[in-house]
């Protein structure tokens, strides 16, 4: 009889043939609740509901510095992206460079998401741009955020003030009241509170008019492709039953060889792994420390140069001992 997990997880090109149930793993029976990141993360870190799920990177290595024993992760990288790329800007707000984010009020739904911590290392390694440079505004309230779980505190000499729960980052933006958005964030979930169509707006813009063409420049400069969330095993589990981090990896892998096979993705990710690679059949994202370690090691840095963490987290603390070779 398989042993039946239940797995929290979000619904994108990369998780499909798991969910359509295209992959399975052996001798496991999944038992899928789909969410939006925002509140499955939340859920996770609060309560540890599933037995397997999606983690943020970011709230993983905080989890994982403080001695929080609850989970241990599995080196499955569902999402990606060039976050710096997706700043967004008021139009009026002066802002045409990296550099014209100092001094500015920007907006963030939380300081410590992965998404967030990416581009303000970006911001940081690529221009000059130190998150002491910058006036933070969070969305989300303690109760709400990933940080409530995690006893976030703004690191030292950062500024990091709270919207009032009678706006949203959206609002603030569309009066004015904020100068752009490191990240936004306005699909419906029970986390965030932000519902404007800022994409589409008149009167904003990305901070780099062409995205696809900065990702390309930062990729053939470091060799990073920015990994967001990764999945996670809660120990009881994992101590019980140590092959499950094995045989789940292994179905993830092959469900990434059948999303790449269906060509179920953006226009844009392919032409970047085109330029990146130098070969669009490449495949630009892979499961596995092998391939990523560079990725995870640059995250860990950036959280301990953030204040996130207190000390650099090492890969072997993060991941389960028998995938560590993978």
């Amino acid at each position: 009889m398989n042993l039946q997990l239940s797995i929290g997880i979000t619904n994108n090109p990369r998780t499909w043939p798991i969910l359509d149930g295209t992959v399975k793993p052996d001798g496991i029976d999944l038992v899928p609740t789909i969410l939006h990141p925002s509140e499955l993360f939340w859920r996770q870190l609060h309560f540890a509901e599933f037995a397997v799920s999606e983690m943020s990177c970011s709230s993983f290595m905080i989890v994982t510095g403080q001695g929080d024993p609850r989970f241990v992760g599995i080196p499955i990288y569902t999402t990606r992206r060039f976050y710096h790329t997706h700043i967004l800007v008021r139009r009026d707000a002066r802002i045409e460079t990296p550099a014209d984010l100092k001094g500015k009020r920007v907006g963030v739904p939380e300081y410590q998401q992965t998404a967030a911590l990416w581009a303000r290392g970006v911001l940081q390694h690529e221009f000059g741009v130190d998150p002491k440079d910058v006036e933070f505004w969070m969305e989300r309230t303690p109760d709400k955020s990933h940080g409530g779980a995690t006893g976030f505190q703004p690191p030292p000499g950062v500024t990091v003030n709270q919207i009032p729960a009678d706006k949203s980052l959206g609002s603030m933006l569309l009066a004015g009241e904020l100068d752009a958005a490191l990240h936004y964030l306005s699909g419906n979930n029970l986390v965030d509170r932000s519902r404007a169509d800022l994409i589409n707006h008149p009167d904003f813009k990305y901070l780099f008019p062409d995205s696809v063409a900065e990702g390309i420049r930062y990729y053939r400069k470091t060799g990073i492709y920015p990994i967001n969330h990764q999945a996670v095993v809660r120990r009881d589990i994992y101590e019980k039953e140590p092959w499950v981090a094995q045989n789940i990896l292994k179905a993830f892998i092959d469900a990434n060889e059948v999303a790449n096979a269906r060509r179920q993705q953006h226009v844009d990710y392919h032409l970047a792994a085109g330029l990146m690679s130098g070969d669009a059949k490449t495949p630009l994202v892979r499961h596995g420390l092998a391939a990523n370690r560079k990725v995870i090691e640059t995250i860990a840095q950036y959280s301990l140069e953030q204040g996130l963490t207190k000390r650099l987290i090492k890969i072997d603390e993060l991941y389960a001992p028998n995938v560590l070779e993978s």
